[in-house]
């Protein structure tokens, strides 16, 4: 990840005009597969989740790594006002309840022992639902 992301940047700033062209560079979605992260006495995943995670200031569950995002952000000052960052990684670690969880379609039907778990089929790994991907795209018209 981090020779692509030199590798990657040294294009960008040789060959961009900073003057001409605007570069993005968004940081990467996480997931929040395990409920114990924000209810300790809890297991399971996002499924049933309808409220964000709200006190928990600086919050940075184990759907993001850490490493990455410190790497990222290092390589991304080295390019100062060449690459505008849109960091969605932090902000939607408190969208707990942005998942579609058992409200998707699925290419096979679910046995009758998974409908009768929800959890153990429950997606919460994208983000289809309106609201953070909205903000994702806000941001960056905010920035165009």
């Amino acid at each position: 990840m981090k020779l692509a992301l030199e590798t990657w940047a040294k294009w960008v700033f040789y060959r961009m005009n900073p003057i001409k062209q605007q570069a993005f560079f968004v940081t990467m979605s996480p997931t929040h597969l395990w409920s114990r992260e924000w209810n300790p006495a809890r297991e399971g995943n996002c499924y049933g989740e309808m409220t964000p995670i709200n006190d928990n200031e600086g919050y940075w569950g184990t759907g993001s790594d850490l490493d990455t995002m410190r790497m990222v952000e290092k390589i991304m000052n080295n390019l100062g006002s060449r690459v505008k960052v849109i960091n969605i990684t932090q902000l939607s670690e408190y969208r707990k309840d942005g998942h579609p969880s058992i409200y998707r379609k699925f290419w096979e039907a679910f046995t009758e022992e998974q409908l009768s778990n929800p959890s153990s089929y429950a997606d919460c790994i994208h983000w289809c639902l309106p609201g953070v991907p909205d903000i994702w795209n806000e941001l960056l018209f905010n920035f165009l």
